[in-house]
């Protein structure tokens, strides 16, 4: 079974918060209380007495240690960044196995940890976007893709590996070739609306039945990712709970944020070696 991070960190806060307040309003009364009275009943006060009558409760000395650091983790990963590792090649070459990224947690908005109901409307998914989200089939599970698909967009991917977005081509322009694990893979530059990135396409693999169209519903997102042979995406999702119209569609409250940069390089996951930096950039 995965673990609920954020749910597990909300509770941290709120319990070791809580033993913090419990010390403000009943322990640390009773031992200024017992201090004050030590204090009247001798003329010299014993440093160490007195050391020993403001000792905090174990609990309490913890709970107050922590909540500050728990807190300021909780907001930084609820409301502005969070860091993920990449664990797949499925949006090579953009982002490759072992990258660190960051992701902007309010750029579509700022939702409540573990709800995730929006509650500030700041911006949504644009064309091209490389965003993070929960996999509608398990929530549990983080995915990261490429925004293809807008709400009323229609989408087709075709036998040549060409995509159209309301009838329209779009504009890809080779750049080279590289091997494959069957063959060869092609190195594209693709241009959705205003961002240009590079995609991967392998000439032995063909996975999509020709002819093939999704329209994209209110309030829902289509995903690909950028290693085009190499992605279970929107394209191959299938889920017997999802209503027909809804396969392959990511909605809006399963968005975690959008993707911005590469800080570090670590794809040994036995750390055979040390991290790398040579990668680091704003991811586009």
């Amino acid at each position: 079974m995965s673990l609920n991070f954020p749910l597990l960190l909300v509770i941290a806060v709120a319990v070791s918060g809580l033993l913090a307040l419990v010390d403000l309003l009943f322990f640390a009364p009773r031992r200024k209380a017992a201090i004050a009275a030590y204090g009247s009943q001798v003329a010299e006060p014993d440093q160490a007495v007195v050391d020993r009558l403001n000792k905090e409760p174990v609990l309490i000395e913890y709970g107050k240690s922590f909540f500050p650091v728990l807190a300021i983790v909780l907001v930084l990963r609820s409301f502005i960044v969070e860091p993920f590792q990449i664990p797949s090649g499925s949006m090579r070459p953009t982002l490759e196995v072992g990258d660190f990224i960051l992701v902007n947690k309010f750029a579509y908005g700022i939702r409540l940890p573990v709800l995730d109901t929006k509650i500030i409307p700041i911006g949504d998914p644009q064309r091209g976007d490389v965003m993070v989200f929960r996999y509608p089939s398990d929530p549990q599970v983080n995915y990261i893709k490429r925004v293809i698909g807008l709400p009323g967009d229609r989408i087709r991917y075709s036998s040549t590996k060409r995509l159209y977005i309301n009838d329209k081509l779009v504009a890809e322009t080779l750049l080279g070739q590289e091997p494959a694990s069957l063959g060869t893979a092609e190195l594209f530059t693709e241009k959705l609306g205003k961002v240009e990135h590079m995609i991967r396409k392998e000439m032995g693999r063909y996975r999509m039945e020709p002819g093939k169209e999704w329209v994209v519903p209110a309030g829902h997102y289509f995903m690909m990712g950028d290693n085009r042979d190499n992605s279970n995406d929107s394209r191959y999702w299938n889920d017997p709970k999802i209503p027909k119209d809804l396969l392959g569609m990511v909605p809006d409250q399963n968005i975690v944020g959008k993707a911005f940069a590469i800080w570090m390089t670590w794809p040994d996951p036995k750390l055979k070696n040390l991290p790398s930096f040579s990668r680091d950039r704003l991811i586009h």
